[in-house]
């Protein structure tokens, strides 16, 4: 095998943060070579060191044997270089062939786009990959599994032989991360080297040859993965060994219900779908991608309107046509897409954390308080344990896992009796996880009424009391939650297509 690639001593400093300390990083040809941190690691920040986005405050990079000066993008990808983001940048509007030659496009004569023969490199390339994706196909027709293909397609038309794939199944389900799988163990067959940054210890055993772990900018170091147990991997990562979270059902026979729903409808996703929750319990909602969880949570909060259906908030009947109606009521969503729908990053920690209440913060002539409201950042930021300089800190600087306290601090904030929680730890390593489940938890303990939505049987498992399954749109069952549910119970009733429920609806 021959090496690709080698960074030795990378440095690398943001105002307030030292990213990297002195990090080292080499990838062979023909291997998967896994980079493994929890949120803040640096993982990202040494990749965008080596595909060019930014620049090293110290060290080197040798591709090919020869040291090198990555000055930008364009600069990796003559290198051979390139990178998938986790979250994709195609162009929607765009057919396939014009997202993977934009700017490269072949003409004819006047500067007429020679269509033809940019369907037939997109055609070739997909042929190499044994990938079938129509070239002509509107990039916004295609799933997600396949756009993640078309971005892989344009990294190799610029010939790369180092590709980086950062949580590149985030948005997959089982099925197209092994159709994925097969397309990198192809690309390993023919040398090329692939770098993939992933939480999920299950892939990183399946697919890596090799892992490296970072821990706070600082490099940890490399182990092969078929003979490195996970939990040692994981203790390489957090510094500690993680302490175990076990649901314990709690007694709610005389609690009071927090929240009602009667046959809710909202297209063919909200299905007639009707559920109790408890205060201080945590109801799991479970089921495949597109079943129609984030849905019901949706219309729950006013975020989509719903057709029909019922919605009681203690006991009382109660109109939520809009989310500031579901606040109103003490209801908090955080949603799946934390960056589109729960966060401003260009704004600071206090602004984010005081959003949904500022007018707690301002004085009789509507000026902020700004030292109350930097005391309670402050608290939060204590009490969460998010990791940041200070709470001026613009979040678009935090990680994925400290972007998400900053979340759950603003609905904690605004005092929510219902909080909805939808696939609280994507994107988030073990260790912020294991913080998230005891917050959860702590929350339920608290009487809070707590719904979790999730795509990982096991986190569903580990968390509820009771676990919701459903499947195109309706609710085929209500499970108990620890160990008396399995998950092929769960998976049972997530694939249980019919128009009757079935199963323990409590």
């Amino acid at each position: 095998m021959t090496e690709l690639v080698r960074m030795m001593g990378i440095d690398k400093h943001f105002p307030g943060v030292h990213a990297l300390k002195s990090v080292q990083f080499d990838l062979v040809s023909g291997e998967v070579h896994a980079l493994m941190g929890e949120n803040g690691a640096g993982k990202s920040t040494l990749m965008k060191v080596m595909s060019g986005i930014y620049q090293p405050d110290g060290g080197s990079i040798s591709v090919a044997g020869k040291t090198v000066t990555i000055n930008g993008p364009r600069a990796a990808q003559d290198l051979g270089i390139g990178i998938i983001h986790q979250e994709l940048a195609l162009m929607n509007d765009l057919t396939v062939a014009q997202n993977i030659f934009i700017g490269r496009e072949p003409r004819l004569r006047f500067g007429r786009l020679d269509e033809a023969s940019l369907n037939a490199q997109a055609e070739a390339i997909f042929a190499a990959m044994k990938v079938r994706i129509d070239p002509r196909a509107e990039v916004r027709s295609l799933s997600v599994a396949k756009q993640q293909m078309v971005e892989i397609a344009k990294a190799l038309s610029f010939k790369s032989s180092i590709l980086i794939m950062d949580e590149p199944t985030a948005a997959l389900n089982d099925a197209e991360t092994n159709e994925l799988f097969t397309i990198i163990r192809q690309l390993k067959s023919e040398g090329v080297g692939v770098v993939y940054i992933s939480h999920k210890m299950d892939e990183i055993k399946r697919i890596s040859d090799r892992v490296t772990v970072m821990r706070d900018g600082a490099y940890i170091g490399t182990v092969q993965a078929k003979d490195t147990p996970i939990n040692t991997i994981i203790s390489m990562m957090v510094g500690r060994e993680l302490e175990a979270v076990h649901v314990e059902i709690p007694d709610l026979s005389n609690a009071p219900m927090a929240l009602e729903v009667k046959g809710l409808n909202r297209g063919r996703l909200v299905r007639n779908v009707s559920f109790t929750l408890k205060q201080g319990e945590i109801l799991g909602f479970a089921g495949l991608m597109g079943a129609g969880r984030t849905e019901v949570a949706r219309a729950i909060f006013g975020a989509d309107k719903r057709e029909s259906g019922e919605i009681l908030v203690h006991g009382k009947p109660t109109q939520i046509r809009t989310p500031k109606d579901a606040v109103a009521a003490g209801i908090g969503y955080l949603s799946e897409d934390r960056k589109h729908f729960g966060l401003a990053l260009g704004l600071d920690l206090r602004d984010n954390i005081a959003m949904a209440s500022l007018p707690r913060f301002g004085n009789s002539f509507g000026v902020i308080d700004d030292a109350k409201l930097g005391a309670t950042a402050d608290g939060y930021i204590k009490t969460l344990s998010i990791r940041t300089p200070s709470a001026r800190q613009e979040l678009r600087l935090l990680s994925g896992g400290n972007q998400q306290k900053v979340v759950i601090a603003k609905w904690l904030l605004r005092d929510c009796d219902i909080l909805i929680f939808d696939e609280p730890t994507r994107g988030i390593d073990v260790g912020a996880k294991a913080e998230i489940y005891k917050l959860l938890q702590s929350l339920a303990a608290q009487g809070k009424a707590v719904i979790v939505i999730s795509a990982e049987l096991p986190e569903v498992l580990r968390l509820s009391h009771r676990i919701a399954v459903m499947c195109e749109g309706r609710l085929t069952g209500i499970l108990p939650g620890g160990p008396a549910t399995s998950q092929e119970e769960i998976m049972h009733l997530a694939t249980l297509r019919t128009d009757e429920p079935t199963g323990a609806i409590a």
